[in-house]
């Protein structure tokens, strides 16, 4: 059973050790490159904050964003802002969620997400767990996949791969942490099963995007393309 309290403290745990961390940095940091192809670290830091204001509209029962292009525009009219500004950004926009997700609801209630996606109110602060955490590692800062709660990484993996179950592309793939934790994914593509094992982090790196999967152990054929997310 999903439990969205503590899902709300763990949200606020990841956005306090961004802050921090962030504080951190001198202000030219926020033109630098980070992680994410065409985003400077400001690109990142202004998503994070429009992203706990549309999060907040969905838990609101309103649009997450008023469209694609209004939320494309946000984030580059913020990117360039100077980091102080960015951090108190941060701060209210996250108060702004923990505000709206304290208010009494029925978290068993369905609510829509971006592109028509739908998932239980419930599962919207680990939703934002999720961003904090891997954009946090995306800013290319010093905090790295390796870095992230063992809880966070596991259910982020169970995410993922129930994701990317039974997609037309991605042929059945057994996945197992140096830990003996196993998932299966995939299934919807013809071909004999892939097993891959290697680090949970390697594991989340490589289902989010954000590693190639190199340092994967594969059997049974090549590492599956996965399609993006």
């Amino acid at each position: 059973m999903i439990d969205h309290a503590h899902d709300l403290a763990s949200v606020h745990e990841a956005t306090e050790r961004l802050l921090t961390a962030v504080a951190a940095l001198d202000n030219a940091a926020g033109a630098r490159p980070s992680r994410l192809p065409g985003w400077t670290v400001g690109h990142v830091l202004a998503h994070l904050a429009r992203n706990a204001d549309a999060l907040g509209n969905v838990l609101d029962g309103r649009r997450m964003y008023a469209s694609a292009e209004a939320r494309d525009a946000d984030i580059e009219r913020d990117a360039p802002r100077a980091l102080g500004v960015q951090l108190d950004d941060l701060r209210e926009s996250h108060a702004g969620f923990r505000a709206r997700a304290a208010e009494p609801a029925d978290w068993t209630r369905t609510v829509e997400l971006r592109n028509g996606v739908t998932d239980i109110a419930a599962r919207v602060p680990f939703r934002r767990w999720a961003e904090v955490e891997l954009h946090h590692v995306d800013l290319g800062i010093g905090y790295e996949l390796e870095d992230l709660p063992q809880e966070f990484t596991e259910r982020e993996i169970d995410f993922l791969a129930d994701r990317f179950g039974g997609h037309p592309e991605v042929p059945s793939t057994g996945l197992r942490s140096d830990s003996g934790r196993v998932w299966t994914t995939g299934g919807g593509a013809a071909g004999d099963p892939i097993a891959v094992e290697g680090s949970a982090a390697d594991l989340l790196g490589w289902l989010a995007g954000r590693r190639d999967g190199s340092a994967l152990v594969v059997k049974g054929g090549a590492l599956p393309a996965l399609p993006p997310l």
